[in-house]
């Protein structure tokens, strides 16, 4: 089966178990326990902590397609389906949904396990663009060796 990703699979920038796997199947680029330290006056997680950690997921998929600079260019979605509470931890599930020449467009999935049940739920989801970038942060193919041997 031929995907919007090329066919290319993760080539495990860090050798972790990302190593081999499509990069359009979704693989877990993140899992957080949720603190207190994070909750607003509802006793749920801000939105905007796990908008920080939906972008980061971004770039480590992003960097599964090549070990060079990534920064976020759009976030073209984000639905936020159910609340996220203290103590549930969270996974970040992401695949790449296109390439481009200088960039990819990400999807991540992002799910909670309650801490009191165990249950798992789908809580938010987003789709990212993040954009390879040089030195000066000028756009770049991402498949183009890069200055310091990296592709």
């Amino acid at each position: 089966m031929s995907s919007g990703a090329g066919d290319k699979v993760a080539g495990g920038v860090s050798g972790g178990p990302s190593a081999g796997v499509p990069l359009d199947q979704l693989t877990l680029a993140l899992r957080v326990v949720m603190m207190p330290k994070d909750t607003n006056h509802y006793n749920t997680i801000f939105g905007g902590v796990i908008l920080s950690y939906i972008d980061q997921a971004a770039f480590v998929q992003a960097r599964r397609h090549a070990n060079r600079k990534w920064l976020t260019v759009a976030v073209d979605r984000v639905e936020f389906k159910a609340p996220v509470f203290s103590g549930d931890t969270v996974d970040f599930l992401t695949r790449t949904v296109r390439t481009g020449t200088t960039s990819v467009t990400v999807e991540v999935d992002v799910e909670a396990e309650r801490y009191d049940t165990g249950q798992r739920v789908s809580v938010t989801a987003a789709r990212l663009v993040m954009v390879c970038v040089d030195h000066a942060n000028k756009p770049v193919p991402f498949t183009q060796e890069s200055p310091d041997g990296h592709a």
